[in-house]
């Protein structure tokens, strides 16, 4: 567990080098509890757990029919087949308190039990919100980034698809990305701390442009990309395999996909469509503006 962020201290949850940290390194699901030695950066990131997960998934052809409300004979359950996996798994992690943890995020909020365990005391370590974009990665993850990156076929319905073992691999996939995806909210509340008087200012005067360009840097967006082409290419690449004629070895990812996954989805500020929530989402701060005083 040396990994994770204690987000029972609100000095170490929102250090910005352990913010970093964390959007590179993320297990799917962690206890959030204090580190047992100072963190130092790992084998594996959080990158490659998105990277790694997805490679799985891609084994199995994209299959519309798991994503379509009606289409999977489901007893007492009117969603897709992969909104009740997904709610299934909800339920008994809901359980045992993942959701009250800050940084976890469910795609079924109002329908999961109390937990059990007794709960942990966590710090206000964002501003109190709810905002909660995971209908939009759903949306996202298997109306854009699935059909680019797996295989299409013709959907031989539940009784000939691999339906359980390809909804499995979308749950990890879409836990991971939410959890970067929602990560964000700790990079802009560590640097409003930062520069709490410049941050006040611009939303008081609602300066949605200013906010933007000082949580986002296109530069370090770039090498992000370029870094995440690469690990792709790597891990997507069987080392035994045979070359091909060109002398490369086959791809087991749509390297492309990926790429194109992180740039619109996790980094991209949205179209203009969805400019207004965002521009909600950046001025949900304001009322921050009397604890900075």
């Amino acid at each position: 567990m040396d990994t994770a962020i204690d987000l029972t201290d609100a000095s170490a949850a929102l250090d910005l080098g352990n913010i970093r940290y964390q959007l590179m390194y993320l297990p799917l699901y962690s206890v959030c509890v204090r580190p047992t030695r100072p963190l130092t950066p790992p084998a594996s990131r959080l990158e490659d757990t998105i990277i790694f997960y997805l490679i799985e998934r891609v084994q199995f052809s994209y299959s519309l029919s798991m994503y379509t409300p009606g289409s999977v004979d489901i007893p007492d359950f009117t969603g897709s087949f992969l909104d009740w996996m997904l709610l299934q798994q909800e339920r008994v992690h809901a359980q045992v308190r993942r959701y009250e943890a800050p940084d976890e995020y469910p795609f079924f909020p109002g329908q999961l039990p109390a937990p059990f365990l007794k709960p942990l005391s966590y710090p206000r370590l964002l501003h109190p919100n709810t905002i909660n974009i995971n209908e939009e990665i759903k949306d996202a993850y298997t109306s854009h980034i699935l059909p680019s990156a797996c295989a299409l076929h013709t959907d031989r319905g539940a009784g000939g698809e691999n339906y359980g073992s390809a909804a499995v691999m979308d749950v990890f996939c879409l836990q991971a990305l939410s959890r970067r995806i929602h990560f964000g909210k700790f990079v802009a509340e560590a640097k409003f701390r930062e520069r709490p008087e410049e941050f006040t200012a611009w939303i008081r005067e609602r300066n949605v442009n200013a906010l933007q360009d000082a949580i986002t840097k296109p530069a370090v967006e770039l090498q992000v990309l370029k870094r995440l082409e690469l690990k792709a290419r790597t891990y997507g690449t069987d080392p035994s395999a045979p070359a091909t004629d060109g002398g490369k070895k086959p791809l087991r990812i749509n390297v492309d996909a990926v790429v194109a996954m992180y740039r619109v989805g996790l980094l991209t500020p949205p179209p203009p469509k969805k400019k207004k929530k965002k521009k909600k989402k950046l001025l949900s701060g304001k009322e921050c503006i009397a604890d900075a005083k």
